[in-house]
C-alpha cells in the first residue's frame, strides 16, 4: 500500500511529489492524460519566480519532475479511471491497476472548455483546435487568416503565438474589452496582425461537409448583426473544466466543479487533498498551483504522521 498517491504532474502535483518525497514518503505521482498538465502546451512562461529570461513551459514541468525524482518520486504514466474514498485504504483504479494509498493528493487540473457547437465537434482536429503552441505551425494555417476565441491571458497568448504563421488572426470576443492582463492585453493590441472583432460571438464552424474549417458564422451580441469570416482554423481560448468528474459523490465541490478544501488543502474526506485548479477559478497562475501543491503536501505528511503515533 502507498502513503501517497498524487493524481497529476503539473505545477500543483510536482510540487506535491517534491516535498513528499523530501519526506521520505516516496510518494507516487500518477500523470493522467496529460503529462506535465497544460503548461507544457505553453511556449513562453514569463511569470514564474527565478527565469528573467522566461523558460518554456514544457521545460519548466520537465525540470520540476526532474527535481522531484531526485528524492524519490515515482512517476507513472497513467490515468485515473475510478475511486472509491468511502473506507480505508483509499481506493484508485489506474489503467485497470487497483491502486491503495493511506493519503490521495489530487492535482488534476483542469481542461479546455469547448464552446458546445455541433460543428466545433465535427471539425475536432481538422481546424477547430484549443492548443496554439501545439498545432499552430501546422502547414494548414501556415499564411492563412485564422480565429481565436476568447478575451483572458491565454486568448492573448493564442493569438500573439499564431501571429509568427498565419496571415492575420482574429480575436473574436464577447465584450468591448479584453479580460487579460494589462501587460498581456497591450501587447496583443499592438500587434498588427491581431485583428480584436468585439461583442461578437461564433454560432457555428463552418465547413463541416467539407471536412476542413472555411471560415466561421458569427453574431453580434449588441446589433444581433450575422457575418461569415473566412479562415483556415479555430483555436478556441474561453477558460477551463476542472478535471473532477470521478470524484462527485465522495468530494464536496461547487457548482462547477471545482473541489472545495475545508481547511488548508484538506477535502471532506479525511486523508484526500487538493490542489492547483481543480481547486481554483480564481487565480489559476503556475506559482499558486504550486504554492497549494506545496501545501496538500504538508497537510499530508502531517496527516500520516498524527496516523501512526
Amino acid at each position: 500500500m502507498e502513503k501517497v498517491v498524487i493524481v497529476g504532474t503539473g505545477c500543483a502535483g510536482l510540487t506535491a511529489a517534491l516535498y513528499t518525497a523530501r519526506a521520505n514518503l516516496s510518494p507516487l505521482v500518477l500523470t493522467g492524460i496529460l503529462p506535465g498538465g497544460l503548461l507544457t502546451t505553453t511556449s513562453i512562461v514569463e511569470n514564474y519566480p527565478g527565469f528573467p529570461e522566461g523558460i518554456d513551459g514544457y521545460a519548466l514541468m520537465d525540470r520540476m519532475q526532474k527535481q522531484a525524482e531526485r528524492f524519490g518520486a515515482r512517476v507513472k504514466f497513467a490515468t485515473v479511471e475510478g475511486v472509491d474514498l468511502s473506507g480505508r485504504p483509499l481506493k484508485l483504479t489506474a489503467d485497470g491497476e487497483v491502486i491503495e494509498t493511506q493519503t490521495l493528493i489530487i492535482a488534476s487540473g483542469a481542461s479546455h472548455r469547448h464552446l458546445g457547437l455541433e460543428s466545433e465537434s465535427l471539425l475536432e482536429k481538422k481546424g477547430v483546435t484549443y492548443c496554439a503552441t501545439c498545432d499552430g505551425a501546422l502547414p494548414v494555417f501556415r499564411n492563412q487568416p485564422l480565429v481565436v476565441v476568447g478575451g483572458g491571458d491565454s486568448a492573448c497568448e493564442e493569438a500573439t503565438y499564431l501571429t509568427r504563421f498565419a496571415s492575420v488572426v482574429y480575436l473574436i470576443h464577447r465584450r468591448d474589452r479584453l479580460r487579460a492582463s494589462k501587460i498581456m492585453a497591450e501587447r496583443t493590441l499592438s500587434n498588427a496582425k491581431i485583428k480584436p472583432v468585439w461583442d461578437t460571438v461564433v454560432t457555428e464552424i463552418l465547413d463541416a461537409k467539407l471536412d476542413k474549417v472555411t471560415s466561421v458564422r458569427l453574431r453580434n451580441l449588441k446589433s444581433n448583426a450575422e457575418s461569415v469570416l473566412d479562415c483556415a482554423g479555430v483555436f478556441v481560448a474561453i477558460g477551463h473544466v476542472p478535471n473532477t468528474q470521478i470524484y462527485k459523490g465522495f468530494l464536496d465541490m461547487d457548482e462547477n466543479g471545482y473541489l472545495t478544501p475545508k481547511r488548508g488543502m484538506e477535502t471532506n474526506v479525511p486523508g484526500v487533498f487538493v490542489a492547483g485548479d481543480c481547486a481554483d477559478h480564481i487565480y489559476r497562475q503556475a506559482v499558486t498551483a504550486a504554492g497549494t501543491g506545496c501545501a496538500a503536501a504538508i497537510d499530508a505528511e502531517r496527516y500520516l504522521a498524527r496516523l501512526n503515533q
